[in-house]
């Protein structure tokens, strides 16, 4: 299972929600109750629990920090767990949902399995395709630079994270029926005025943090190439900063993920 710091789940989920329309299919106005799944900092936790209006929405993460950021966060109760020996008993909740946890374990599958006993009616996964994510930028080398070092985080990272719409296969090996993908974007865009967040994101790439946070599955992909790929990184990043002070910096991410429902028969 890969960790991931709080401040890391708060910058990449921000904003993901701001549309729930694909959620639609989760039911969640007729759930009592409902598990959110590795849920880091709670992001989807506090929005299963705004949807499934008097449903009790209990967050389960392995991490202690996260844990306790989840739940100053949302209020709502978080539990210690492991995704593939969940503290509840059979038929536990109506719904067991994770979002981007699938894809950070090395057998996915056991997890769903474990969601498939706990969960009496429906289990929900929203998983990331990394591998289609689209990028566009005022700066022109910084699309360039940020695919290569997307392709080599891909070949090294070691867990599937362009599984999205292949979360089919997971659910229907653990005997999970009627399943159903929608796919869901999560756009981006950095624009003026600038948050303190975009100023922040800039600086890390400016300084190459961006790149050192995944130095282990970089080098894992690309070898001494890392170097290499973390200089392009920081002069792409000090051009990013450049425009962001001249105020001619725009940026639009695209990340899409599929929201992948199956019923318990």
């Amino acid at each position: 299972m890969r960790r991931f710091s709080a401040d890391y789940l708060r910058r990449t989920r921000a904003g993901m929600w701001s549309s729930r329309e694909a959620l639609d299919v989760l039911d969640l106005p007729e759930r009592d109750r409902v598990l959110d799944v590795g849920c880091g900092t709670g992001e989807l936790t506090r929005v299963l629990h705004e949807e499934a209006n008097d449903a009790e929405v209990i967050g389960v993460d392995a991490d202690p920090t996260l844990i306790t950021a989840a739940r100053e966060e949302t209020g709502l109760p978080v539990v210690a767990g492991d995704a593939t020996r969940l503290p509840f008993g059979t038929g536990a909740a109506n719904l067991v949902a994770c979002q981007a946890l699938l894809v950070n374990l090395p057998r996915p599958g056991e997890a769903v399995g474990e969601f498939r006993r706990v969960a009496a009616d429906a289990v929900a996964a929203v998983e990331p395709d990394n591998a289609d994510v689209a990028v566009e930028s005022t700066v022109d080398r910084e699309v360039a630079v940020e695919r290569r070092v997307r392709e080599a985080y891909l070949d090294g990272v070691g867990t599937d994270v362009a599984l999205g719409d292949r979360t089919v296969t997971a659910f229907e090996a653990t005997g999970l029926v009627d399943v159903t993908t929608r796919r869901h974007y999560h756009r981006k865009v950095i624009e003026p005025p600038y948050t303190d967040d975009d100023l922040r994101d800039a600086t890390r790439k400016a300084t190459g943090a961006g790149v050192a946070d995944h130095e282990t599955e970089l080098r894992r992909a690309v070898g001494d190439e890392y170097d290499t790929l973390r200089t392009a990184w920081r002069e792409m990043g000090r051009e990013v900063v450049r425009a962001m002070q001249a105020g001619t910096y725009r940026r639009a991410e695209v990340v899409p993920f599929d929201v992948t429902v199956g019923r318990v028969p």
